[in-house]
């Protein structure tokens, strides 16, 4: 049986998130009106112990909110990029039910075996390892109980806190961000529509040697239950510490893993969680979780191409027609000289033909929190700004990925792998890319 946004899940879900938010608008508020100075450090601090010990999609905004620069204040940022979307599994019990919810009461006899306990407990659902009838081994991720009544209610929460910060400080128009955000987090529980992810990213990553895609058991998929090969590998952050060429390997196939998708079918990943990938012997890479996919019409590429040249040729004009390509209108020439500052950031590692860091200056350990701080400070100044709901997954998987090299501390001629990929650019031509790529996923075109 489908789970079902009920009213009954959906009250229960704004009674545990309620009184955490209700804080939040309650000393934003004092502070705005009353002049109240509010501890944020302290509050911040509350609000993660609050959300860490949710299980659902409250706590996944959190961490999506954390990567995207300038949705909420840094002292929030540095709290809520400590969440880990490691929640209470649900009980031996309570997994049959739910398999036999899923596959019938018959479930057990379609693997060869299945473990009860999970291998893994996220913030949608959790992960099983079993064996598939032929003897491949196999991940079964199974999502937690009335997740469409958790996620509504969460969004809301989402809603009622944008509104809050958006009368204490205009500078960033939160509207497309919430609207991106939901839709994102509502195809997430459909586990069907992931397994077409999952085929439409190996179809792109198919002449990528470096980079494995899990192959989708469709006989036991459903929207609830996601059955796929397991893929064994290593956590990334375990090789902090490895040596610089392993490091520099890593962050290659990480890259290709990554870009390869955008720039030639115009498809990112857009959930940069470090637990979405792991690292095989060989320093291969596994992409794991493709339940946060987002699709551009080809365009959005091709801005993404005219704004890194626009940055290297200092062509101004050119530009302004990249920010216009992805949805900015009626830009002043103040608003342009601030988002051409962060774009010179993310840029930076571009430009230059010599193996160096993603980030060289020492800074606070947030990737891009220093300049993203500078751009939302004189955002404010001129009146603001409204981001295009395309840019918000671009901007955090580009920040997501770079906080990610910088764990690593790869040297890398980032350059050169860039201009590896648009070497020949054709919009034409990736649109065509595109359209194959999906259509073999059994995936809509894109407008």
């Amino acid at each position: 049986m489908a789970e079902k946004d009920s009213a009954f899940g959906r009250a229960r879900r704004y009674a545990r998130v309620g009184a955490s938010v209700g804080g939040l608008a309650a000393r934003l508020g004092a502070e705005r009106v009353l002049g109240v100075k509010m501890d944020r450090a302290r509050h911040a601090a509350d609000l993660r112990a609050a959300l860490g010990g949710l299980k659902g999609p409250l706590m996944k905004v959190a961490q999506i909110m954390s990567t995207i620069p300038d949705a909420l204040p840094k002292e929030y940022v540095q709290e809520l990029a400590q969440l880990q979307a490691n929640a209470p599994a649900m009980g031996q019990a309570f997994v049959k039910r739910r398999m036999a919810a899923e596959l019938g009461p018959d479930w057990q006899s379609k693997y060869k075996s299945f473990a009860l306990n999970a291998a893994a407990a996220a913030s949608l659902g959790q992960v099983h390892r079993a064996v598939a009838k032929d003897g491949r081994l196999l991940a079964a991720k199974l999502q937690y109980p009335d997740m469409a009544s958790a996620v509504e209610a969460d969004l809301r929460q989402l809603k009622l806190i944008f509104s809050i910060y958006s009368r204490y400080d205009p500078a960033i128009d939160t509207r497309h961000i919430h609207a991106e955000i939901a839709a994102r987090l509502r195809e997430e529980l459909d586990y069907e529509q992931e397994s077409r992810h999952m085929r439409l990213y190996a179809a792109m990553l198919k002449d990528e040697p470096h980079v494995h895609v899990p192959e989708v058991v469709p006989e036991l998929t459903t929207k609830r239950l996601l059955t796929m090969s397991w893929l064994e590998g290593t956590r990334l952050l375990e090789f902090k510490d490895a040596p610089q060429e392993v490091r520099n390997r890593i962050a290659y196939n990480l890259f290709r893993a990554w870009y390869v998708p955008f720039y030639q079918c115009g498809v990112i990943h857009g959930d940069p969680h470090l637990g979405n990938y792991t690292v095989r012997d060989d320093l291969d890479i596994n992409l794991l979780d493709f339940g946060c996919i987002r699709i551009f019409a080809p365009k959005f590429v091709g801005g993404v191409i005219d704004l890194y040249r626009a940055i290297s040729t200092q062509d101004r004009d050119l530009a302004v027609h990249a920010y216009e390509t992805w949805g900015f209108h009626d830009l002043s020439n103040e608003v342009i000289d601030t988002l051409n500052l962060w774009a010179e950031f993310v840029y930076a590692p571009l430009l230059e033909d010599r193996p160096r860091r993603i980030q060289e200056m020492e800074q606070s350990g947030l990737y891009g929190r220093e300049v993203a701080e500078e751009v939302h400070r004189r955002l404010r100044q001129h009146g603001g700004v409204t981001p295009p709901r395309e840019f918000v997954f671009m901007d955090r998987a580009a920040i997501g990925l770079g906080g990610v090299f910088l764990h690593l501390k790869a040297e890398i001629n980032w350059h050169r792998l860039f201009h590896d990929l648009i070497k020949g650019f054709d919009i034409k031509a990736l649109a065509q890319r595109q359209k194959a790529a999906l259509k073999a996923a059994g995936l809509q075109p894109q407008d």
